[in-house]
């Protein structure tokens, strides 16, 4: 049983990192996009914030997102007084990502997801092994 409580502990993780790695797709994706009018923001950066979660019927504690949050820091800035998209002194708002940023963060994420996965593995040969054993 505890081997299954090590398998489902490493599930919620790769389903968390799953998640986070689609969050950060989104962000690489409008990383250059912008408002469509000088009223409007661009696009902004979205952040995954993970949670505890206890099994209670197993007493295993796993991992789950909480939530999608928005990045709160500041746009950046463009001089391009011919946009649509630009106010009145001529400057277009850019997202707030980093392009570099997320890419490290997404291969944390693909880091952790791979761990997780080994772990699976680890645990699944385990069984089997002792399966084997028991013949």
């Amino acid at each position: 049983m505890e081997l299954q409580n090590s398998i489902d502990v490493s599930a919620s993780g790769l389903r968390a990192q799953s998640l986070r790695m689609r969050v950060i797709a989104e962000n690489l994706a409008n990383a250059d996009s912008v408002a469509t009018s000088s009223t409007s923001d661009p696009y902004r950066r979205k952040i995954a914030t993970f949670t505890q979660e206890l099994d209670r019927s197993t007493g295993a504690t796993g991992v789950s997102v909480s939530s999608i949050e928005n990045d709160t820091s500041a746009f950046g800035r463009v001089y391009q007084p011919g946009s649509p998209a630009a106010d009145a002194e001529g400057y277009v708002a850019q997202p707030n990502v980093n392009p570099l940023i997320e890419v490290a963060d997404m291969k944390a994420a693909q880091r952790s997801y791979e761990a997780n996965l080994n772990a699976i593995e680890s645990a699944r040969g385990m069984t089997t092994r002792t399966i084997d054993l028991l013949k």
